[in-house]
């Protein structure tokens, strides 16, 4: 399926529920590339699959969405240059609908692999008619019935009603006959006079007519073969006589080879091609081979390659109604000259009143020309996409950046304009944890900058890792100081216990960061303090925006951790009286705490069935080699 319908399809997308809406789709159905290109051809059940994902997350009908699609395909095609044949196939909407299969065979130069519907009229009335669609994907009933309203309304200017009058699938096809009301009144008349004219005209001999049409095939009620053209008599001459439903295949359009169906397709081109390889018939004269012949050559082409070796003849079917026969007046489908030769054929024997010959000619002249650009076409194209896939990649790391600055809801509300004030809410009840190391301004006096902040990176590597494990938001870390936050920006009810299992794994994960004083071999040690209450949280700033919390339990937290000890977690009341029995803690006593007078405070001291996580789960990536697994630096700085 050509990237011309995948285009269609975001860019209805993109119109009707925007740009966002498409990225979340494409997301969602692993498609790398926010752009199709409308020449390169895409997986069938591609389609299938983007559909799904948007029906999922768009919440659509899918009849309505691929009926809206449809319609907007004739605005999207008029886009791509395709305005004016839509425009100018048809002087009334019949006239168009009968050139459908005329106006696919022209797009085939620009898309040989289409695999295009086939539309023929019927039962024509001043209030309507019928028409019969055939297709070998199913799926695009609606899809078409949006085409045709659209069609209707913007070229014809005319009210139309469609109803499905039946839906079955023959073999591989799908047959769908649509009834469409409309004024179908004629709004030309013939000239009288002109049919007189024409009348007293002498009839024109088979001889003039055969030599005008050198590859015409006139066949009888029977389908037998009566008589064919010179050109293609000097090929197969011992096609006379064989039939043509035996002889041909129908590529265009998609019915059954027989003559009542040909007699309601006149309107129609056909394109037949030779049921056995041109290079075969050349060798037999035109006489059909056997069937054990046949079987004998599949076996041997099992492994090939497919290729399509069949003559390709493309014209009308008139039905003579005087001789009860249909004339194909046709010419081959010949690409270039290499195909002209492997039929047999010369340039002699093209017809001269059409321009097979003009055409052929110059294809062979331009097609490196043409190859030429079409290459530095698809690199341009190889180009976009590459660019647009680190455009999104970009993105993406943007968006991660982003989401480690600020809580992923924030970070949305951001990007679609809020101001810092519209992202501020209120939290009515949330835990809050801070730590510091107490002897942090001794270790900057007697180590070097890189000492420190390797310690510093080590540790706060660990409680990044922590908070993943307890679900908790690192609100921020300073100097020495790492501050944490459950219940916010995501609600939820046990935030202390989340804080207290984070507080205790803090306390017993310092053990994996060396002291880097020298003369010391031990770890640092931390102070912990914690307390709950109500914040108000949102982002403070334009430049380098930080997601902060504000409020009295932010200052109550830090004086818990400033009247606390070396790895112990001290906690308020309010803290104490959330957590469960399953927490073992101990009264401290009254403490006097500046700005807050007298409190009684607690000492956390564990919970039943903990098990303290290990040095690999939460030891920072990366950094056991420059630190040495703990240990070196404590050595070297002994040393």
């Amino acid at each position: 399926m050509y990237g011309l319908i995948f285009e269609n399809f975001s860019g209805y997308i993109k119109v009707k529920y925007g740009e966002e809406a498409w990225d979340n789709v494409r997301r969602l159905a692993n498609i790398d590339t926010p752009t199709f290109s409308i020449h390169h051809v895409y997986p069938e059940q591609l389609l299938g699959k983007i559909a799904k994902k948007t029906f999922t997350t768009l919440g659509c009908n899918a009849d309505e969405f691929f009926e809206g699609m449809g319609f907007y395909f004739v605005e999207f095609a008029g886009k791509f240059g395709y305005g004016d044949v839509l425009a100018l196939l048809g002087r009334e909407l019949r006239d168009f609908l009968n050139g459908l299969d005329n106006l696919h065979e022209y797009l085939k130069f620009s898309y040989p692999r289409l695999r295009a519907p086939s539309y023929f009229v019927d039962n024509e009335t001043p209030a309507g008619l019928m028409l019969h669609y055939r297709s070998k994907r199913r799926g695009f009933t609606n899809y078409t019935v949006g085409q045709l309203k659209a069609v209707a309304e913007t070229y014809y200017k005319i009210d139309i009603a469609i109803e499905v009058k039946s839906s079955e699938i023959k073999f591989d096809t799908v047959h769908v006959s649509f009834q469409m009301t409309f004024d179908n009144k004629p709004t030309t008349t013939m000239n009288s006079d002109l049919v007189r004219e024409e009348a007293r005209l002498p009839a024109v001999s088979s001889s003039v007519l055969f030599e005008i049409f050198p590859f015409i095939i006139v066949f009888g009620e029977d389908m037998a073969v009566q008589s064919v053209g010179r050109s293609l008599l000097q090929i197969l001459p011992q096609m006379l006589g064989c039939k043509m439903n035996e002889y041909f295949d129908v590529v265009r359009p998609l019915i059954e080879f027989k003559f009542d169906n040909i007699l309601s397709r006149s309107n129609n081109i056909f394109e037949l091609m030779t049921n056995e390889p041109i290079d075969k018939l050349l060798k037999t004269k035109g006489a059909l081979a056997g069937d054990d012949d046949a079987e004998e050559d599949g076996d041997d082409n099992l492994m090939e390659e497919e290729v399509d070796k069949s003559l390709h003849l493309k014209g009308q079917m008139n039905f003579m109604a005087d001789w009860n026969v249909v004339m194909f007046l046709c010419s081959p489908a010949i690409k270039d000259l290499d195909e002209l030769g492997f039929a047999g054929l010369f340039i002699c024997d093209l017809s001269m009143h059409d321009f097979s010959r003009d055409l052929l000619l110059a294809s062979s002249q331009q097609s490196n020309d043409l190859k030429d650009a079409l290459d530095s076409e698809m690199e341009k194209t190889r180009l976009m996409e590459e660019s647009m896939v680190k455009l999104d990649e970009e993105m993406k790391r943007s968006d991660q950046l982003l989401s480690q600055m600020m809580p992923k809801s924030v970070s949305e509300k951001v990007k679609n304009g809020a101001s810092p004030v519209d992202t501020c809410e209120i939290f009515e009840s949330v835990t809050i944890v801070f730590n510091d190391i107490p002897m942090f301004s001794d270790i900057c006096a007697q180590c070097d900058g890189m000492a420190i902040v390797l310690m510093l990176n080590t540790m706060f590597g660990i409680f990044d890792n922590l908070s993943d494990r307890n679900e908790v938001y690192k609100v921020e870390t300073v100097k020495d100081c790492f501050v944490g936050v459950s219940g916010a920006p995501e609600k939820c009810d046990n935030h202390a216990e989340k804080i207290m299992d984070m507080a205790m794994d803090m306390r017993d994960c310092v053990q994996f960061v060396p002291d880097p004083r020298p003369g010391v071999d031990a770890h640092i040690k931390i102070r912990l303090g914690s307390h709950s209450g109500q914040v108000v949280g949102g982002i403070v700033g334009n430049k380098c925006p930080r997601y902060c919390l504000f409020g009295d339990a932010m200052n109550t937290s830090s004086r818990m951790m400033s009247f606390g000890q070396e790895q112990m977690v001290h906690v308020s009341g309010a803290v104490k009286d959330k957590l469960p029995p399953a927490y073992t803690v101990k009264e401290r006593g009254k403490v006097t705490v500046k700005g807050k007078g007298e409190m009684v405070t607690y000492w956390v001291e564990s919970k039943a069935n903990r098990t303290p996580p290990s040095k690999e789960e939460v030891y920072p990536k990366g950094l056991e080699k420059s630190s040495g697994g703990g240990e070196a630096p404590a050595e070297e700085a002994a040393a």
